[in-house]
């Protein structure tokens, strides 16, 4: 039985012609000090038939960079008597902090409408969840404006030419981290692509975390939050006492 299941995997391994993606980023943590102001990965890797040879064929490469999902609420602007006001508004369970797509050519002339929705390849098919009922032309407007939002702050971003691939095997994409980012795990998913097919698809980590004393405050206001909101009222109402004296004798 064991020589018969061993000689059934080989002709598995055999016949099974989908290359294989080995993946990795130039850092796996990042480290956010005071004076932040963002860093740039390098994600790269190559691409590889099953014996361990370059891939036999042409292929385009699709890189997904995603950051902690999170509950998000986005409320819309209205224009009351010449005032803007919050109007309506909604709420998604796990919208990503940060998202970000890189390619090797655009993805609507790689893979058709339904593959990108699947795989997520572009801002407008990032995948939302909407809290309770909603109207789906209510959903899609909703969806658009925190898609811009997040665009406009740096944290949803596309380039449709910014992985390079050389000789079939390795290829490279430069995504950029503002400084505004959210800690915690960064996913970046690469995907091999040809004849509109998905054939390949791996995954790579990078952790995201506050150190010193940047770190330190965060755990504090977690741990002991009750303490951290009284002690930022105290030193809030410090601050303005003592502005208020300094402006007193001015």
């Amino acid at each position: 039985m064991k020589r018969l299941f061993l000689i059934l995997a080989l002709v598995f391994l055999s016949a099974q012609r989908d290359p294989i993606l080995v993946p990795e980023v130039s850092q796996h943590e990042v480290q956010v000090r005071q004076g932040f102001t963002g860093t740039e990965l390098l994600l790269f890797g190559a691409i590889l038939d099953p014996a361990g040879r370059r891939a036999a064929q042409d292929y385009d490469i699709v890189v997904v960079l995603k950051g902690p999902t999170m509950p998000v609420r986005v409320r819309e602007k209205e224009r009351v008597a010449g005032i803007w006001v919050n109007a309506e508004s909604t709420a998604f369970r796990s919208a990503p902090s940060f998202f970000a797509v890189a390619s090797s050519a655009p993805v609507r002339e790689i893979v058709d409408e339904r593959t990108a929705a699947i795989y997520e390849f572009g801002t407008e098919f990032i995948q939302l969840s909407p809290t309770g009922m909603i109207d789906v032309e209510e959903q899609q407007r909703f969806a658009a404006g925190l898609v811009d939002l997040r665009t406009r702050q740096g944290l949803y971003k596309e380039d449709m030419k910014g992985v390079q691939v050389s000789e079939q095997v390795l290829y490279q994409a430069r995504i950029a981290l503002p400084s505004n980012v959210q800690t915690g795990t960064y996913t970046a998913e690469t995907f091999a692509v040809t004849r509109g097919r998905v054939i390949a698809s791996a995954i790579a980590e990078v952790e995201v975390r506050k150190v010193g004393f940047e770190r330190f405050i965060e755990l504090f206001s977690q741990e002991q939050s009750l303490l951290y909101g009284l002690l930022a009222v105290v030193m809030s109402v410090g601050m303005g006492w003592m502005a208020g004296r300094l402006f007193a004798y001015i």
